[in-house]
């Protein structure tokens, strides 16, 4: 860690790792301070919390993401498989959160895992 890297922006760095996002680049060419900001108070701090597993907290963002209808949950379809999250258990989440989200928000992110499955670029 250098003299520059705060403990939760490295706790936020190796989290990103963990999670297969790399250091979630494409944050920040968008804006340097609001990715230090998910760095450091999401991932440096919530997600690196010794409470849950990564996976466990992935399925908890997975299904608030999907309820939420953001398209964000596509980099979470396409980097699962590193917390150990299958492709059949990605479609069960779906699945699960028809009857408390609803079915369009099923529909919009059964339509983005495809996408993913079938290899489509990634855009914020």
């Amino acid at each position: 860690m250098s003299n520059t890297t705060t403990t939760r922006e490295q706790a936020g760095l190796d989290v990103l790792e963990a999670l297969g996002w790399g250091h979630n680049e494409d944050v920040r060419a968008l804006d340097e301070d609001l990715w230090r900001i998910i760095l450091e108070a999401n991932f440096g701090t919530i997600w690196a919390r010794p409470g849950l597993s990564l996976r466990d907290r992935e399925l908890i963002c997975l299904s608030v993401l999907i309820a939420v209808g953001a398209h964000g949950v596509a980099k979470h379809f396409k980097f699962a498989h590193k917390v150990g999250i299958t492709d059949d258990e990605l479609k069960e989440i779906i699945l699960q959160t028809i009857p408390y989200a609803g079915l369009p928000k099923a529909l919009g992110a059964m339509a983005a895992l495809r996408r993913v499955q079938q290899g489509e670029e990634l855009k914020l």
